[in-house]
């Protein structure tokens, strides 16, 4: 695989979001064990080593085809790796709208880090990727991932099917976003 262009990496004021690469198998494969963060996950059932390296080859060729998908989230006071977040078609569908989505490791959680990486990632979907909205979608039992929807500036859509389950959903139109934070965004 070929390396990728420079801007798929995104920093915040605390965060680094880098494409999935075969050296963060080891953090993320350790995130994706913890039960806190897979509890409305994948029925809650961790993740083996395996299925984490084949995530980060699917990524790796989203990113060279499609041009975003999943970062890993460092913490740039550390360098460690304290979590995921993505820009990537719902459920994987290329048809389907484009999703921002995150998990952190149960350390990382209650710092506003999944607010100021879900953020970047809608940024990245409207200054990039250059869609109109963005959506966001999680277990109607998951109510921190629905405040840090809110926090984001989304508004509730509604129930809907995802991922063949219902989901709460959230969108954010890119006007609203860049009203929201005072930015003016142009098209890609």
């Amino acid at each position: 695989m070929t390396d990728l262009p420079p801007h798929t990496t995104v920093t915040t004021e605390r965060l680094r979001l880098e494409p999935f690469a075969p050296a963060h198998a080891n953090a993320l494969n350790a995130i994706n064990n913890e039960p806190a963060v897979m509890e409305f996950l994948s029925e809650g059932v961790p993740e083996t080593m395996k299925k984490t390296q084949d995530a980060i080859a699917r990524v790796r060729d989203a990113w060279a085809k499609l041009g975003y998908s999943w970062w890993a989230i460092s913490d740039r006071s550390t360098e460690q790796v304290i979590g995921a977040a993505c820009a990537q078609h719902v459920a994987r569908k290329p048809e389907a709208e484009i999703e921002i989505g995150w998990r952190l490791a149960t350390a990382a959680t209650g710092k506003g880090f999944a607010t100021e990486a879900g953020r970047a990632a809608a940024r990245y979907a409207f200054e990039v990727i250059g869609v109109d909205h963005v959506v966001a979608v999680a277990h109607p039992d998951n109510t921190a991932s629905h405040k840090v929807m809110q926090r984001i500036g989304m508004t509730f859509r509604g129930i809907e099917t995802h991922y063949d389950e219902d989901c709460t959903t959230y969108v954010l139109h890119r006007a609203d976003f860049g009203a929201r934070h005072g930015e003016v965004f142009t098209s890609c």
